[in-house]
């Protein structure tokens, strides 16, 4: 019991994006610069389950001044799917399945200061609490 919930704790309260499977990445659209050139966005998509699975998609901010990456957004990808900057700092994410407006994950997020992770595990991790100010899930 002690073990399983070791476990839990750990991947719930020191998660981290490094259990991404980059065996089976896909590169999805990017890189877009943003107006001020100061950071860029690629997506990637990683499918899952075989078959029958479905696709996540992750989006990876480069900030071009500091030489830095980090994951801003994480989700499970829809038909629908495609980044805007809004300004130079503000990115627009649209990831939605139009005949299921309930499994819309659209969100805009300022790239400096906010992070989305469906299930939310980023929110809740100790490890990432000082990568952003505010977390979004679903």
């Amino acid at each position: 019991m002690v073990l399983l919930f070791s476990i839990y704790i750990h991947r719930v309260y020191f998660f981290s994006f490094d259990r991404i499977n980059d065996e089976y990445t896909q590169k999805g659209p990017g890189p877009i610069l943003s107006p001020s050139e100061k950071y860029s966005v690629n997506a990637y998509y990683e499918p899952y389950g075989g078959a029958v699975g479905g696709v996540n998609v992750w989006i990876e901010k480069t900030n071009h001044e500091e030489n830095k990456t980090n994951i801003v957004y994480y989700a499970d990808a829809k038909s629908n799917f495609s980044m805007q900057w809004v300004d130079a700092t503000t990115l627009s994410i649209i990831n939605d399945e139009p005949d299921y407006p309930e499994s819309n994950r659209s969100i805009t997020l300022n790239i400096e200061k906010e992070i989305y992770h469906e299930n939310g595990w980023a929110c809740k991790s100790i490890l990432m609490k000082n990568t952003f100010e505010r977390c979004y899930q679903d």
